[in-house]
């Protein structure tokens, strides 16, 4: 058996490394004993038949209609795939094209794919710097948000609460949504690689969709504690390195 990882418009949607989340998965899964491979698919046609996680990565907001455009001839099996309780990480624009849409300053909007609650709304000036929360479902998660919306009417289902960052923005101290086994945030990094027992709780699902065990291999252990130093470097950078993991 061979997990497939599925990462969605690499060539638009990764601006931040964010597609990388995918090369995460895949190694930990190996490092596991599970096989695994990576196909990066910009079209529909490239979708693999089976598929037991997808990573979407953030892009630039020239590319952001031509990347909807795209997605929408995909609207089925992803939606599909998010009922099913397959794994989708959508990060930044990922985000924000798997919610309801986005609306731009000018007063014109873009339409999303609707997968995930919520909408992209103007926000004054770019917000840049780290981020800490507080997820009940994934435990502390470290990143690095840069991005000029704020994202409201996800606040019934967040990715966790903030202990340093925007988030979401408008005071809602939140931070991303989550709906199932779908997943939308703001942080980069690749988030996945700054957050190791976040990529592990995602391979989890992956395994028992598949009747699998999943457990961290021992060749995690090494890069794990490169994470750990960078994760504490963040902490301390945002002024909470004794705050406990929540």
């Amino acid at each position: 058996m061979t997990f497939t990882i599925v990462s969605l418009l690499p060539g638009t949607q990764n601006t931040n490394g964010d597609a990388q989340n995918a090369t995460v998965l895949e190694r930990r899964a190996e490092w596991a004993g599970i096989a695994a491979r990576t196909v990066s698919v910009e079209r529909a046609a490239e979708l693999p038949g089976e598929v037991d996680a997808v990573v979407l990565g953030s892009g630039s907001d020239a590319s952001l209609e031509r990347s909807r455009d795209v997605l929408r001839t995909m609207h089925e099996e992803l939606r599909r795939w998010g009922t099913e309780g397959v794994p989708i990480l959508g990060i930044g624009t990922g985000l924000e094209l798997l919610g309801w849409g986005v609306e731009h300053r000018d007063g014109s909007s873009l339409e999303g794919l609707g997968i995930l609650p919520g909408r992209a709304v103007p926000r004054d000036g770019r917000v840049t710097g780290d981020v800490v929360v507080a997820s009940p479902r994934f435990g502390r998660l470290v990143g690095f948000e840069n991005h000029a919306r704020d994202y409201v009417g996800a606040e019934g289902s967040p990715l966790g609460r903030l202990r340093a960052g925007a988030g979401n923005g408008r005071d809602s101290g939140q931070e991303g949504v989550v709906m199932g086994s779908v997943i939308g945030t703001h942080l980069h990094g690749p988030v996945l690689a700054k957050n190791p027992a976040f990529a592990d709780a995602l391979l989890r699902i992956m395994a028992e969709r598949r009747g699998l065990a999943y457990e961290p291999g021992e060749a995690a252990a090494a890069i794990d504690a490169y994470a750990a130093a960078a994760r504490q470097a963040q902490l301390r950078a945002a002024g909470i390195e004794l705050a406990p993991e929540a």
